[in-house]
């Protein structure tokens, strides 16, 4: 297996992960907050695909598919490629309302083409190049922001499924 594949087959991995905690939901599950200061099914799933458009876009030097895509306008948001979620305050969170199931799986797909292209576009040796990011020490490198969104994707897919499971009790994975 080349470093290529096993990375993108954690990419896939996230989107599998999504698939399946979503499934089923109605509007009203993605965005109930268990607790007022906590997130929504709809925001995880919202977030983490917007941090792996960041990041990658950020790594091509390109623009988000957030932007270019105009995926925005189906999230009703603005047009705000610093808008992924980070640092989000309980009451943006409140405020933010969930597409639909199809929309959130709809966006993370292309993220999810896109990324796959990128890394396959990549040497080995452009794994090491290091990012322009000094208030980080050591520098990170191109192989390190990508296991890092492959990290960040992961947490935030397995708090969508731990929410699920607050929501609609055990033995949704069909075991």
């Amino acid at each position: 297996m080349e470093w290529q594949e096993l990375v993108i087959d954690s990419y896939g991995r996230i989107l599998e992960i999504l698939e399946s905690a979503l499934e089923g939901l109605t509007q009203d599950d993605l965005n109930v907050q268990p607790h007022s200061d906590s997130n929504s099914i709809g925001w995880l799933a919202w977030h983490l695909t917007r941090v792996q458009d960041d990041h990658i876009a950020d790594l091509m030097g390109d623009e988000q598919l957030w932007i270019e895509d105009e995926w925005h306008s189906k999230f009703n948001r603005a047009p705000d490629r610093k808008d992924i979620g980070f640092g989000h305050s309980s009451e943006e969170v409140s405020a933010f309302k969930s597409p639909d199931i199809e929309i959130l799986l709809e966006y993370h797909r292309a993220v999810l083409e896109r990324s796959k292209r990128y890394i396959h576009s990549l040497s080995e040796a452009e794994l090491d190049r290091q990012l322009d990011e000094p208030w980080f020490q050591p520098l990170p490198t191109v192989g390190v922001r990508l296991v890092s969104v492959i990290s960040d994707c992961l947490q935030h897919a397995g708090q969508v499924c731990y929410v699920r499971g607050l929501l609609k009790g055990k033995g949704w994975l069909g075991y």
